[in-house]
């Protein structure tokens, strides 16, 4: 093979070690020309590279006992990631000394900059042992199971059953799929711990003063800072928290209780005592659902989501061993989004391959963009695309419009929606702030302390919940929430983007045609423009302040007062 010829597919490094890798990179590197032409065989490298590491994360999510599965995953992940951290450090700072550009390019360019000042070699060993202990994680909360009524069951199955009328079956389900996180706390704590760690002397590596710098600095966040952060919590707290509240307060009036406990608010069990809603009995009927939905949303979004069903690009049903949560993720060498859940028939199920599917419809607008940088866009705008879906969704609910309910049951599934992302923005704020303390304070390095730390947070967020007797369970909700162990300080950018969201919906209530145009041209756009502008092209803006929060939840309390009335 000559050195500027590719392998046409990603499989050719599906098995592959670095030895087979390298070679790709020192051709690029031989190359006496740092021209147009280098720029498309360097992101066409990356696209075949990005999506073989893809296809081993999917692999091993969905089984995680599968002992190949996960060896080559973490081969990807602590052997060949740093070192490709290494060779991509080396050709973007070739590329910004050539004095290279084309339009479209800046946002890439800068965030090449500043990866450059970012990198040091030292810390390439310590992010590969950083994954080893996050592929640990996944691999402990994955096998997690429960016992009930004989059956043996995973967690999401088991947090399912929060949604039924029967107080005393959401009290034991809340405790049982709390269980596992309770009784290996000692273990979460002691891999966090190491986590924590490496996170502090890679920050140190790099003459930052915290890990909190280093991630914020990572995540090229070039429109907001962690002083903005700071902001946002403050302005969740007076503006949103109130709000909260108030449908806290009115779901104890409806159930007739003198307080809540978390078993009342979680899982979306009907204050009226109604059965949960069951939307759909297997992942062919969520299938069928969803895709008439986008097909009313838009008919090019149904068109592209039926091309994932018949490319077979989802796996949504929960069963044992596959890791927790849902994602989307992009395979770059196709233009092709691939959607993972844990679907166990309940609406939450349904809002979550909405979402899923406004990631993947971003993959699809911003395929014909030419360079792999431009279609890497970073979270904040990507939680736009889900977020606003779930909500461009919600009008086409009920079966008459194609979706999955009665009109009487889509109109509760669009109430607790939207009653949600009140409730949402709290555990938003506490996360983010959780993270900003734990990775900015001494005491973050001790797990008693954490617990504490995280129990005060809550109580600062989540108004009108009565926790007594429960704080063994209240702390182990933070050892459920994956972002903090594999991901940290990604979370912020749901708020922000729930925010975009809600604007997204605001200007489909008065021209719904035209924010739906919008809406795409702004997935369109990659990462083609700065953050500011791409929000800008989707209708909305970045939202700090309380005054900004206040008016789209005076906009949600308006619809809310609509659906009830």
């Amino acid at each position: 093979m000559s050195e500027n010829t590719l392998p046409a597919t990603p499989e050719t490094f599906a098995g592959a070690d670095w030895d087979r890798i390298e070679p790709e990179y020192d051709a690029l590197e031989r190359r006496s020309e740092t021209d147009t032409a280098w720029v498309r065989d360097w992101s066409a490298l990356e696209d075949l590279i990005e999506e073989a590491m893809a296809a081993a994360y999917v692999g091993y999510t969905t089984d995680t006992e599968n002992e190949e599965r996960e060896r080559l995953h973490l081969r990807w992940a602590t052997e060949i990631e740093p070192r490709l951290e290494e060779r991509r450090t080396r050709l973007a700072r070739r590329l910004v000394d050539s004095g290279w550009s084309e339009p479209g390019m800046e946002p890439a360019l800068n965030a090449f900059r500043n990866q450059i000042s970012l990198f040091r070699e030292e810390n390439l060993p310590l992010s590969a042992e950083v994954a080893g202990l996050t592929s640990a994680y996944q691999k402990r909360v994955g096998a997690m199971q429960v016992e009930w009524d004989g059956e043996t069951l995973t967690i999401p199955r088991v947090m399912a059953k929060l949604g039924e009328p029967d107080r005393d079956v959401r009290e034991r389900a809340y405790r049982a799929y709390l269980s596992p996180y309770v009784a290996q706390r000692a273990e979460l704590a002691a891999l966090f711990d190491e986590l924590l760690g490496l996170r502090r002397r890679i920050a140190a590596n790099a003459g930052l003063p915290s890990y909190r710098d280093y991630a914020h600095q990572e995540k090229n966040r070039f429109d907001y800072t962690p002083d903005d952060c700071l902001r946002f919590h403050e302005a969740v707290e007076k503006a949103v928290v109130p709000a909260a509240g108030r449908v806290l307060r009115r779901r104890q009036e409806k159930m007739g209780l003198e307080t809540l406990r978390p078993w009342d608010v979680e899982g979306a069990s009907d204050p009226l005592g109604r059965p949960p809603l069951t939307p759909f009995r297997d992942a062919s009927e969520l299938i069928a659902g969803s895709g008439r939905i986008f097909q009313r949303v838009d008919p090019l979004l149904g068109g592209r989501f039926q091309k994932m069903v018949a490319k077979q690009l989802l796996d949504l049903e929960s069963r044992h061993g596959k890791a927790p949560g849902g994602y989307c993720i992009h395979l770059p060498h196709r233009g092709l989004p691939f959607i993972f859940a844990n679907s166990v028939g309940t609406q939450q199920d349904v809002e979550t391959l909405l979402h899923e599917s406004g990631h993947s419809f971003h993959v699809f607008e911003a395929a014909a963009l030419p360079y792999h940088w431009q279609r890497d866009y970073g979270s904040e705008i990507a939680e736009v695309a889900s977020m606003s879906m779930e909500l461009l969704s919600n009008p086409y609910l009920a079966s008459a419009e194609g979706g999955f309910y009665t009109e009487e049951d889509a109109h509760r599934a669009r109430e607790e929606h939207l009653e949600r992302i009140l409730l949402f923005f709290g555990h938003c704020a506490s996360v983010d702030a959780f993270q900003q303390w734990i990775y900015t304070h001494p005491e973050g390095g001790d797990a008693d302390a954490r617990d504490r730390r995280w129990i005060e947070l809550r109580s600062r967020f989540e108004p009108a919940i009565d926790f007594s007797g429960l704080d063994r369970e209240r702390a182990a909700r933070w050892y459920k929430q994956l972002h903090i162990f594999e991901l940290p300080f990604y979370y912020i950018e749901y708020g922000l983007a729930q925010l975009g969201a809600l604007q997204v919906w605001r200007n489909s209530r008065r021209d719904r045609g035209a924010a739906i145009a919008a809406y795409r041209r702004a997935l369109a756009l990659g990462s083609t423009k700065p953050l500011d502008e791409l929000f800008a092209a989707a209708g909305a803006r970045l939202v700090f302040d309380a005054d900004g929060m206040a008016e789209l939840v005076d906009v949600v309390e308006e619809e809310l007062a609509r659906l009830r009335g």
